[in-house]
């Protein structure tokens, strides 16, 4: 792991170094192993609360840690790094807290942040659907009131966490169809909420560790208390957790290039060809120096947006270029690594080939980088 981190302060330095402590000991041991078996670390999970890792950018009034974001993700860097199905999960996690943290009252916040933040409970964001993915305001899972309650019906999919999640932060409709965005609401719904169903996880290509599911509601029932914000509000605060969601994947997908560059330099020293190490041969040094250029400037992004948000300074083209960029970046730091480790790469002997597949869902996940394009377009529109 790189060690010329821009740090804050010593505290900040003795955090990152217990994330990789963590990272190195008890999370890359088991991640060949279990995303393999396409087995939930949910302990791991635990283990990360307990450590004061799930919640670092939220107030210590509700046991979060209230660093600055720049340390979050350089910590959820680390833990992305050794096991990329676990820093994606904390990013969900810590995405699906946002709307509580930043909107919920203190009476809700007293109520369920602690336990979030402590790794009670697990955190799931609820957004898309199968027909309003990239186009979010067109969600169609309804929520009627009935007394002291809504009552819930619809699917969402692609739900990180599904079936496993202890809460889902749910975007719904209360509005009429055809109010565009304003008709859409937040609420905080439990995992054991009678009427909510997951669906079979998905088979996918990487991370499958994660389950990813579609969420059935089916007159699913839930308490009016559990509204996040005012009825209405739902849009903004999806919109406004995905920016800062759009950084965790970005310090993740720096995390797993980063991890690709390192195996890639570790083999390339000790693979002999020609009666030398391949890492001494032209072509493969300047592969390596592209993949270490492109990880470096990836990580650049996502500091100088985590900056701009700790300050208070709008950050959301800076969040959609460091997705765009660290994410890219990933899929062609991976590619290459199974490159430079040749017929090796190409077998799961090494990571490099699982590294490679999970590189591409970061891509895709919390907006296209087709869209993040649209988002960098419409914010230079406006300036």
């Amino acid at each position: 792991m790189p060690a010329d981190r821009l740090l804050p302060d010593t505290e900040a330095e003795d955090l990152l170094a217990l994330a990789r402590e963590l990272a190195t000991e008890e999370l890359a041991p088991l991640a060949a192993e279990y995303e393999e078996a396409e087995r939930f670390p949910r302990e791991q999970f635990r283990l990360l609360g307990k450590s004061g890792l799930l919640g670092l950018p939220y107030s210590q009034r509700w046991g979060g840690g209230e660093l600055p974001y720049e340390v979050y993700l350089q910590v959820l860097e680390e833990i992305a790094a050794a096991w990329m199905s676990v820093g994606v999960g904390l990013s969900v996690h810590t995405m699906s807290c946002f709307a509580l943290a930043h909107y919920g009252t203190d009476t809700q916040r007293d109520r369920w942040l602690p336990e979030m933040l402590e790794g009670g409970l697990l955190g799931a964001y609820a957004l898309s659907e199968p027909q309003a993915g990239s186009d979010a305001a067109a969600l169609s899972t309804r929520a009627r009131r009935d007394g002291e309650e809504y009552v819930v019906n619809g699917t969402k999919a692609w739900t990180t966490h599904g079936g496993v999640a202890d809460f889902y932060t749910t975007m719904v409709r209360t509005g009429t169809p055809d109010d565009g965005g304003r008709g859409i609401s937040c609420l905080l719904v439990g995992g054991e909420t009678a009427g909510l169903s997951a669906a079979p996880p998905e088979r996918k290509m990487g991370l499958t560790g994660s389950p990813t599911t579609q969420l059935a509601f089916s007159d699913a029932r839930v308490g009016a208390d559990r509204l996040i914000g005012a009825e209405g509000e739902g849009l903004k605060i999806a919109l406004a957790s995905l920016s800062s969601g759009r950084l965790g994947i970005a310090a993740c997908s720096v995390g797993l290039a980063q991890a690709a560059l390192d195996e890639a330099v570790s083999y390339a020293r000790g693979r002999t060809q020609f009666g030398q190490s391949i890492a001494d041969f032209q072509g493969i040094e300047f592969l390596l120096a592209d993949m270490a250029a492109a990880v470096d400037s990836a990580r650049a992004t996502y500091l100088d947006a985590a900056r701009r948000r700790d300050r208070g300074l709008p950050f959301q083209r800076q969040a959609s270029v460091a997705k765009l960029i660290a994410t890219d970046a990933a899929m062609r730091v991976t590619t290459d690594a199974v490159q430079v480790l040749g017929g090796a790469g190409y077998t799961r002997d090494f990571p490099v080939e699982r590294y490679m597949r999970e590189a591409k869902v970061p891509q895709i996940f919390e907006g296209t980088n087709q869209i993040q394009r649209l988002v960098i377009a419409r914010e230079l529109k406006k300036s």
